[in-house]
């Protein structure tokens, strides 16, 4: 019986889901209604750069930042017109099947002599925009559907590979293949096991008859950019994706979202349309399942092991580095390597959830604790694998080495929790550091050096943050005398609460 549950918090301006799995908090979503992510979405788009020194070109879709287009992304026109049949990207999603590979441009085509500025093009965001960067895009178009994903201008039929028995998958590749529709190709999902032809034709039908539509407001579209296709919002995603045979129900707490998720379940999933629950919650019922107090515990930068062990995890513009370290633990072995190797497979566990509830991707540097047996890295390797290979988004991990670090990198494709939550320290500027207030005081003794003969009068006015005055009155009281002396001019504090604690200024009076 499944235990785990869908829990979807619905507010003022922001949708939040919560996955729980076995007790254990596993994902958190969230969507405000202001940075709605645009992925999935389908865009008339119009270049307006295009590089060839980057093999790229910049859409301009209607968002805020311009889109990023890589040649490997264009279909090539002898297969098919960009404007009236664009293709897809592999599907965004957890599945993955063994298609024949499409024709497609290499890396190495010159963009120049694929697209021109001013050009329209239909493309599909694959990557919302993170950080400073915008959204990728894609001509190769994916509809994901909750059974099928349908790939309008490729033939390509495919399962998917999390399909383990192969007597299933080979009656899903001839079920598909006798309902393929006369456009396009369809892969099968994973929640299609044990399906009936009647089932997977009517997802099919049912993307197909999207797709169709989004053609017909190309037609209609007198200029780019336009959006073509808005995919589903939050909640009804989660319905389709999420809500599978392992989730026992979905909780929300809002009428009116609640009603909209029982008419999607009983179109497109009827015997589970009674599994979506109502709560009646007049405070945000999340504290209740003390979701919010794990959401903070679990972003912090130090999170610990159960032995006593912890991690550091530092998530940097380019990487994001997580370190294993021992702490108080000390085994019950008197063998050190032992004890490491305890502490290393511990930190597995963590590290491969902390992955997928913070949803980090790109380039990941694991420190593991230094292991002097090859025998014991193998073990953490072998881990390792195994954890990660229970993740939806697609991984790729180079050995671990002598020195215990593991190179690895996670499919990204929308802001991670941490950054959708928290945004850059304004104070210091997200380097984590201030100038200690001793460095503070002789910076401006160095700058009233530089400053003196250009300072009207006989006193020199300090204004400043009231720490770094007090410092100036009190620690630094000698040097302050030594500095009045020497300059031959009276120095005065002046203590400002509004200035930061790095800044300062001089005034002659």
């Amino acid at each position: 019986m499944a235990q785990n549950t869908l829990l979807i918090n619905v507010d003022i301006g922001e949708t939040r889901v919560a996955l729980i799995e076995d007790g254990i908090l596993a994902e958190v979503y969230i969507e405000r209604r202001r940075e709605r992510s645009p992925v999935g979405n389908i865009y008339l788009g119009k270049v307006t750069r295009v590089l060839p020194g980057m093999q790229a070109a910049f859409l301009d879709i209607g968002l805020e930042r311009a889109a990023f287009l890589h040649v490997e992304d264009v279909i090539p026109p002898d297969d098919f017109d960009p404007l009236a049949e664009p293709g897809r990207e592999e599907p965004q999603e957890e599945e993955t099947a063994a298609p024949s590979r499409p024709k497609r441009y290499s890396r190495k085509t010159p963009i120049r002599d694929v697209l021109k500025e001013g050009q329209p093009l239909v493309v599909q965001v694959s990557k919302g925009a993170i950080g400073t960067k915008g959204a990728r895009v894609t001509g190769h178009i994916a509809l994901p559907g909750r059974y099928v994903v349908y790939l309008p201008t490729m033939g390509t039929l495919g399962v998917s590979r999390r399909i383990g028995n192969d007597r299933e998958r080979r009656r899903l590749h001839e079920v598909i293949d006798s309902i393929k529709p006369p456009q396009g190709g369809v892969i099968v999902r994973t929640l299609a096991q044990g399906l009936t032809k009647k089932q997977l034709k009517a997802d099919i039908g049912y993307l197909v008859h999207v797709w169709t539509e989004a053609m017909k407001k190309k037609e209609l579209v007198r200029e780019a950019p336009a959006l073509l296709y808005d995919d589903l919002d939050i909640i009804l995603r989660v319905a389709r994706d999420l809500f599978t045979d392992d989730v026992a129900k979905i909780v929300i707490d809002d009428p009116a979202e609640h009603a909209r998720v029982k008419q999607f379940l009983e179109a497109f999933l009827p015997e589970r349309a009674g599994d979506a629950e109502l709560v009646d919650a007049d405070d945000p019922f999340f504290d209740e399942y003390g979701i919010e107090e794990e959401i903070a515990r679990a972003l912090s930068r130090k999170v610990p092991l159960p032995s006593g062990g912890y991690l550091i995890i530092d998530q940097a513009e380019a990487l994001t580095a997580i370190d294993v370290n021992t702490g108080r633990f000390t085994g019950r072995s008197k063998d050190v390597q032992e004890t490491i190797l305890q502490t290393n497979l511990e930190a597995v566990k963590e590290i491969a959830y902390q992955l997928r509830f913070r949803n980090i991707g790109g380039l990941i540097v694991l420190d593991f604790i230094d292991m002097e047996r090859a025998s014991h890295r193998e073990k953490v390797n072998q881990a390792l694998h195994e954890v990660l290979s229970k993740d939806k988004a697609k991984t790729t991990t180079v050995r671990i080495s002598e020195l215990g670090l593991v190179e690895m990198t996670r499919k990204r494709t929308r802001e991670s929790l941490g950054r959708t939550l928290y945004e850059s320290c304004f104070y210091c500027d997200g380097t984590g550091h201030l100038q200690s207030k001793t460095t503070v005081c002789h910076e401006i003794l160095r700058q009233i050096r530089r400053e003196r003969d250009s300072l009207p009068g006989y006193k020199i006015i300090i204004n400043a943050h009231p720490a770094v005055c007090d410092m100036l009155e009190r620690e630094e009281r000698g040097l302050l005398e030594e500095a009045s002396v020497r300059f031959e001019r009276s120095i005065v504090v002046q203590p400002r609460k509004e200035y930061h604690l790095e800044q300062f200024d001089l005034k002659g009076a």
